[in-house]
């Protein structure tokens, strides 16, 4: 089994709309990107919530457990930024 290299996402600082900044290269994450790491789309990592940047020159994938704590309603990842 490989092992998934990743990145820790972050909130965007001053953001009015809570908004997932990538770990590796401080893209946007887009809301479509972001998920709950289980069924189909499982992830090999110990995240409940990832997302894929989409800047050309990254593509990392992020865990965004850590951010989404940071959230009054972590629950509510629809309603992050994109």
């Amino acid at each position: 089994m490989v092992k998934e290299e990743h990145f820790e996402a972050r909130l965007a600082e001053g953001s009015v709309v809570p908004t997932l900044l990538c770990g590796h290269c401080s893209s946007t994450l887009s809301r479509a990107k972001v998920f709950r790491n289980e069924g189909a789309q499982r992830f090999e990592l110990p995240c409940d919530v990832v997302g894929l940047c989409q800047a050309d020159d990254c593509g990392v994938l992020n865990c965004c457990d850590a951010a989404l704590a940071n959230l009054e309603n972590p629950s509510s990842i629809v309603d992050i930024a994109s």
